[in-house]
């Protein structure tokens, strides 16, 4: 099993950007002395009152400039938004100055927000990622190639620089819809995967199709399935509970609200059942949520919440969130940070 952090680079009411930035680079300081696998960035746009990581390219950068070993990840970098081949560019570079520590997680958002903001469509969304994963990896393993597609044509370029790893750094796409799962299979990708918006009994079916479209088109090898979920680690169970029940909460009942809003909006595709997850989030209580959408606990009782979601969703990894809402302290945050690495993550090594 392989462990990392989610970070969003959050901000919290009365924080400074500056101070956000600060706070988190310390994080990332703490997790590389700690002896974490990776650093996973999430790219936020437009949320001022959340998150300040909208360039995980840069923010990377600077990352790979403070850390020695520690991999850094993206969750997920947002490909529709930008033009692949730069962003192919972009990835490139941070894979080479970070000595081959990128670890390049790709989607295309589950939410229109940012597309708006862009001036683009969501409805293209779908058929743009896909095409932007084959550029990227087409500039990436060829010194010349040339694309012509729906939305892109470059003719007989040359990418430079090149990846430090070879063929390229390992790629993992986000799987959030049923269709997704056998696709990305089929596709032999390792995948992210979540369980707020559903059941973990409706993922679980989800990562079957996934593995059985893996094993028919031939893939070696075992399924690729990494896990972000809300994680708090405490002394006492009771001080876990209290320390972030308000902030994990918090994410449920915004990501429902995101969902019901986005319901109505162009381009949301109805296989996606935006408004059952919705609904299901809106039902959400505390006591339901423990062990099946978040790791809540002493360190012997998230190692055995941990333990069932790796049995039932067959993980190779988990993406621990440590302040999922954006409003747990900084001083509980560090100190579930290292009480997860040096009490919960030896029990899976």
């Amino acid at each position: 099993m392989e462990f990392g952090s989610f970070m969003e680079f959050h901000r919290r009411e009365g924080m400074s950007q500056a101070d956000a930035f600060h706070e988190s680079f310390g994080l990332v300081d703490m997790a590389e002395d700690l002896g974490l696998d990776a650093i996973w960035m999430a790219e936020s746009h437009f949320s001022p009152d959340r998150a300040v990581l909208s360039s995980p390219m840069v923010v990377g950068a600077a990352i790979a400039g403070r850390t020695k070993r520690i991999k850094i990840g993206t969750a997920v970098h947002v490909l529709p938004l930008g033009n692949p081949l730069r962003t192919a560019e972009e990835a490139a570079s941070l894979d080479q100055i970070s000595n081959g520590r990128l670890d390049y997680g790709v989607g295309r958002s589950g939410l229109p927000g940012a597309y708006e903001g862009y001036g683009m469509a969501y409805s293209e969304s779908r058929e743009r990622f896909f095409e932007c994963l084959d550029v990227i990896t087409k500039a990436w393993t060829n010194d010349r190639f040339s694309h012509q597609g729906k939305f892109y044509s470059f003719d007989d370029v040359c990418l430079v620089p090149k990846p430090l790893q070879k063929p390229h750094p390992p790629i993992r796409v986000a799987a959030t819809t049923n269709e997704t799962f056998p696709l990305l299979g089929k596709m032999g990708y390792p995948i992210f995967i979540g369980v707020r918006g559903l059941a973990m009994s409706q993922v679980a079916e989800q990562v079957r199709t996934y593995a059985k479209a893996w094993k028919d088109a031939g893939h070696l090898g075992p399924i690729d399935v990494s896990l972000r979920v809300p994680v708090h680690v405490a002394r006492s169970h009771e001080a876990a509970l209290r320390e972030s029940e308000e902030s994990f909460m918090r994410q449920f009942r915004r990501l429902g609200a995101q969902l019901a809003a986005s319901v109505a909006k162009e381009g949301s595709d109805p296989r996606e059942d935006r408004a059952s997850r919705s609904e299901q989030l809106a039902a959400l209580s505390w006591d339901r949520v423990q062990g099946q959408k978040v790791a809540v606990g002493t360190p012997e009782t998230v190692i055995d919440q941990l333990q069932e979601m790796k049995e039932t969703l067959h993980l190779s990894g988990v993406v621990a969130e440590f302040n999922a809402g954006e409003l747990i302290p900084q001083d509980k945050i560090s100190s579930s940070l290292r009480l997860f690495c040096e009490k919960v993550i030896p029990a899976f090594k």
